[in-house]
C-alpha cells in the first residue's frame, strides 16, 4: 500500500545523508528515506514526539547532521538522530527552556556556520550554543518602534531568512518589507530598509539568490521585486501581471503574479516562482511561462519550491501535497511501497 504525506505542505529539505524531511501546515513533519526497506521509509514525528508545534515552516541542518524546525508560533525544535526515541528532540523556545538567550545588542553578528529562524519581532540567532532573540534595532522611519517579544506577532515579524553569497542575511516581513543585515559593512549602513513600491504592506515569504548575485523578493499581494545591488524593481508591475483587487479586497486573480509564497531556482539558472493563487511560473530571463492544474501541477497554492541534490525541482502545495518536476511534466509524489 502507498504510503501518502499529508496535503498541506510548507516545507521541503534534503540532508547530507540524502534524506527528505516535508514539514506541514499542521501535521508535523515527515522523514522520507528511500534508502529504507519497504514500510520503513516514511515516519512522522508531531508534537507528541517532542515537536515544538505541528505546523513546519522551515528547516535546516547543523554541522552535526541535526535537523532543525522553524515552527509555528515562532517555535524552534532540534531533531538529533543518534539519540534513544523519546530524547530525539529538544525545544528551545518554550518557557521552560534555558537555552534562550536575549542579549541582543551582543548577538547581532553572523558566522558561517549558524542558523537563524523566524520570531515575532525580528530573528532567532542559533550560533552553535544557544539561540538568541535578536529584536530588530530602531528604524529610522519608524518613531514609535519598540522592540516585540519573540512569540508574539507584530509588523516586524520575520517570515523568510536568506543568507547571500556576500554573507548579508536578508529577512521578509510582516509589514514592514525587507530588512537587510551586514555584519561587515565596508560602506553604509549595518541595517537597510527596503519598502518603497508597494513591498510593505503585504508580508514578504519569498527570498532568493538568483546566478548573477540579484536579490529577489516575494510578497503576498505586491508580487516579485528584484534588488540589482542598485535599484528595486517591482517585476511584477513591469510585466502587468499585478492584482489590486486583492490588496482592495482580498479577491485573488488566477492569472496574476500578485501573491508570491516562494522563489528558487533550476540548474539552468531558471527561475521557479510558486504563487497561492495562480501556480507556478517560470522565468527564464526572457520568458514567462505559467503552470496551473491544467498542465499537471497537482495544485494552485505552492507554499515552497526546493531543488535537492540532484537538481529536481520538487513543489509543495497547500492542497494536495508534493509534486515533482523532472523537466518535462509534473507528476504527484506517492511513496510506492
Amino acid at each position: 500500500m502507498a504510503a501518502e504525506i499529508d496535503d498541506n505542505i510548507r516545507s521541503i529539505f534534503q540532508d547530507k545523508t540524502g534524506v527528505y524531511w516535508f514539514g506541514t501546515n499542521a501535521a508535523g513533519v515527515y522523514r522520507y528515506d528511500p534508502k529504507q526497506a519497504i514500510g520503513k521509509r516514511l515516519i512522522q514525528f508531531t508534537e507528541k514526539d517532542g515537536l515544538a508545534n505541528n505546523q513546519v515552516q522551515s528547516i535546516q541542518e547543523d554541522n552535526a547532521g541535526n535537523i532543525w524546525f522553524g515552527t509555528g508560533g515562532f517555535g524552534v525544535s532540534r531533531y538529533e538522530p543518534g539519540r534513544a526515541v523519546g530524547q530525539t528532540f529538544t525545544t528551545f523556545t518554550t518557557e521552560k527552556s534555558a537555552q534562550l538567550s536575549s542579549n541582543s545588542a551582543e548577538e547581532w553578528k553572523s558566522d558561517p556556520n549558524d542558523l537563524w529562524f523566524y520570531a515575532g519581532g525580528g530573528v532567532y540567532r542559533y550560533d552553535g550554543n544557544k539561540l538568541a532573540y535578536l529584536p530588530f534595532p530602531k528604524p529610522d522611519f519608524d518613531s514609535k518602534y519598540s522592540p516585540n517579544p519573540p512569540d508574539r506577532l507584530s509588523r516586524y515579524a520575520v517570515y523568510s531568512i536568506l543568507k547571500d553569497k556576500k554573507g548579508c542575511l536578508w529577512f521578509g516581513t510582516q509589514a514592514t518589507g525587507v530588512c537587510r543585515f551586514d555584519p561587515k559593512p565596508t560602506a553604509g549602513k549595518t541595517f537597510t530598509w527596503f519598502t518603497e513600491k508597494g513591498l510593505a504592506g503585504p508580508a514578504v515569504l519569498g527570498l532568493f539568490e538568483d546566478k548573477n548575485g540579484h536579490i529577489w523578493f516575494g510578497n503576498n499581494g505586491a508580487g516579485l521585486f528584484r534588488y540589482d545591488g542598485q535599484s528595486l524593481t517591482n517585476f511584477t508591475e513591469e510585466k502587468g501581471l499585478g492584482n489590486k483587487e486583492f490588496r482592495a479586497s482580498g479577491k485573488s486573480n488566477p492569472g496574476s503574479l500578485a501573491r508570491i509564497y516562494a522563489i528558487n531556482e533550476d540548474n539552468k539558472g531558471v527561475l521557479w516562482i510558486g504563487t497561492v493563487d495562480a501556480g507556478v511560473w517560470r522565468y527564464d530571463g526572457n520568458n514567462l511561462t505559467n503552470y496551473t492544474k491544467n498542465v499537471g501541477l497537482t495544485d494552485n497554492a505552492v507554499n515552497t519550491v526546493y531543488k535537492d541534490q540532484k537538481g529536481e525541482l520538487w513543489f509543495g502545495t497547500d492542497g494536495n501535497g508534493v509534486c515533482k518536476f523532472n523537466g518535462f511534466s509534473f507528476t504527484k509524489f506517492v511513496d510506492k511501497q
